[in-house]
């Protein structure tokens, strides 16, 4: 049997308290005040990609992997392409079904959706316009489309029309023809092959949609961010720079044509995820 010195008991009843208060209970309990116990990491927003015109969800597959990759909640629900009425009461249903701060994100005419399904949401903490339309009140699609958009031109040597039966009067489904598509949309920066399937998985967007005027904008109460592709034949750059500084949006240019989720994935992740974390 030995016995210790004072200082040496001191030493020992403070290890084993301190022992106690770390291993209390079977288990380990940190004892750093800066620990991500005391301080949990923030919820990161959920990600809602909306896509444009004559796309569906898959147009976002290779942003959505990303951000997915970096830890993001991502969904991207259908757009109907029935009018920016209807199309923003179903986002704006959809929204509901959501907990959690939101990140809405547009593609093309995806903006126009986007500007008004988020008026009034207080979950929506950024919206993100990518070659979209970013209009304020009574705008539509065709006043915000320049007369050097290859959309300018005549609509019969644009789309093929499909009259939909039971719908709206003197309304038809737009169909891009195949050999304006591919210019139209990704100029030479997708291969042919890849533009063919584009071409033949498109979805209609209703004449409708083209003269409907566009409500008061959400963006005028919540953040925007905006990506524009200076090679954009379908909204031309020069627009979406007007559009982008009306709504004091934080912008940023890139070399790319109007798919730019396509060709620069990472450059549409990066500035999504800026406005994320500008969210915190």
């Amino acid at each position: 049997m030995f016995s210790l010195s004072k200082k040496a008991r001191r030493v020992a009843i403070g290890a084993v308290s301190l022992g106690v208060l770390i291993g209390i209970g079977g288990f380990a309990v940190p004892a750093v005040a800066g620990s991500t116990l005391l301080h949990p990491a923030k919820e990161k927003p959920t990600v809602v990609l909306v896509h444009g015109a004559w796309a569906d969800g898959s147009s976002w597959d290779k942003v959505a992997a990303k951000l997915q990759d970096d830890g993001y909640p991502v969904v991207t629900p259908p757009n109907e392409l029935r009018g920016v009425g209807d199309d923003a009461d179903n986002l704006r249903a959809y929204l509901n079904t959501l907990t959690g701060p939101i990140v809405l994100v547009g593609h093309s005419y995806g903006g126009m959706v986007i500007t008004n399904a988020a008026l009034g949401d207080k979950q929506v903490k950024a919206l993100v316009y990518v070659d979209a339309y970013i209009p304020d009140v009574d705008d539509t699609v065709m006043s915000l489309t320049g007369a050097t958009s290859v959309f300018a031109a005549d609509p019969s040597t644009l789309f093929n029309q499909v009259v939909v039966p039971h719908g709206p009067e003197n309304a038809a489904d737009l169909y891009v023809k195949p050999s304006v598509f591919g210019p139209a949309f990704t100029g030479k920066s997708v291969p042919a092959k890849e533009v063919a399937l584009l071409v033949a998985r498109q979805r209609p967007l209703s004449s409708a949609a083209l003269g409907e005027k566009s409500g008061e904008p959400a963006w005028r109460t919540i953040p925007s961010w905006s990506v524009i592709g200076k090679q954009d034949a379908i909204i031309p750059p020069a627009e979406q720079v007007v559009m982008s500084k009306r709504a004091k949006a934080h912008t940023i240019e890139i070399n790319a044509p109007h798919l730019s989720m396509l060709t620069a994935p990472g450059a549409i992740t990066g500035q999504i995820e800026t406005a994320a974390k500008a969210t915190d």
